[in-house]
């Protein structure tokens, strides 16, 4: 048996070693391969561009931890370009876990890098509210309908930027980082119905549906998936340099480490894939002689 045969005997523990050590590495010592911002993210940070200090961002946390890996980095991506843009934001969760775990550790997480923000003036955290798209119907024609009080049990009534946006249709901008159907929430109420600009983050299995509101003018803009993520954080990174020492902190999740990952053991599967063909063939035709 040639050696190139050997290999279909292969202990597959040590597949499983090279893959470990695939996904450890590139999260201890990021590689950072070159990203390639695709025009569906660029529209979207190009959008936020062109707000001022007293335009609006409605943020919605509509997913949960199940997705956080890939929906995580780009609500901390869309926060730090927001916040280093001076651009107000308003967050809410319509998934029930959006609002007990991502969107208040994702608020607490990226204002803790901008000391200077004044909650109630620069950002609000109206937390979660159940009821769908009846709450969405709402929350566009008046925010204090559908959140009487936010996270803190303030009375929206008694923040300053809260009364400077009466719905969400008054906002400049909003944003759903979506699993599920939620993003198509936006799309179809949102959108179609107050002429809001639109965008939406998604995991990358949800995104093929997405490209269709997107061609068809009800969404400004897609983040899909990791990759999408990664492209955001490029953005941000690329302009913001205030925001270099948080994506250097090797504690924090973000896109671009994932991505390594996801890079580093494809590679390695796919020679798996190609040597255990070459093997097989090798075998084979040792067989026969």
């Amino acid at each position: 048996m040639s050696n190139l045969a050997k290999l279909t005997s292969i202990d597959r523990r040590w597949i499983f070693l090279l893959i470990g050590l695939g996904t450890l590495i590139p999260v201890l010592l990021p590689i950072g391969f070159p990203v390639r911002v695709t025009a569906p993210v660029k529209q979207i940070y190009d959008k936020i561009e062109t707000l001022g200090p007293d335009d609006v961002v409605v943020l919605s946390y509509d997913y949960g931890p199940t997705t956080g890996a890939e929906n995580d980095p780009m609500t901390d991506a869309i926060l730090r370009h927001c916040f280093s843009h001076d651009v107000k934001v308003i967050a809410l969760a319509l998934y029930p876990l959006g609002g007990l775990t991502s969107l208040t550790a994702s608020i607490d997480r990226i204002t803790a890098e901008f000391p200077d923000l004044e909650y109630g003036v620069d950002y609000v955290n109206l937390g979660y509210k159940d009821g769908g798209q009846a709450t969405m119907k709402l929350l566009a024609e008046d925010f204090s309908g559908a959140f009487p009080n936010d996270t803190h049990g303030t009375p929206l009534s008694n923040l300053p930027l809260m009364q400077q946006v009466k719905g969400a249709r008054n906002a400049q901008f909003a944003i759903s980082v979506a699993t599920g159907i939620f993003g198509e929430w936006w799309a179809n109420l949102i959108n179609a119905q107050y002429g809001l600009p639109i965008a939406v983050g998604c995991t990358a299995v949800s995104a093929p549906k997405y490209y269709a509101y997107l061609e068809a003018g009800q969404m400004l803009g897609l983040i899909g998936g990791l990759k999408g993520a990664s492209e955001y954080e490029q953005l941000v990174k690329d302009n913001y340099p205030n925001t270099r020492e948080a994506y250097a902190n090797p504690m924090l999740q973000t896109a671009s480490k994932g991505m390594d990952v996801q890079t580093i053991d494809h590679l390695i599967i796919i020679a798996f894939i190609v040597i255990g063909n070459l093997a097989y063939f090798a075998d084979r035709r040792a067989k026969r002689a």
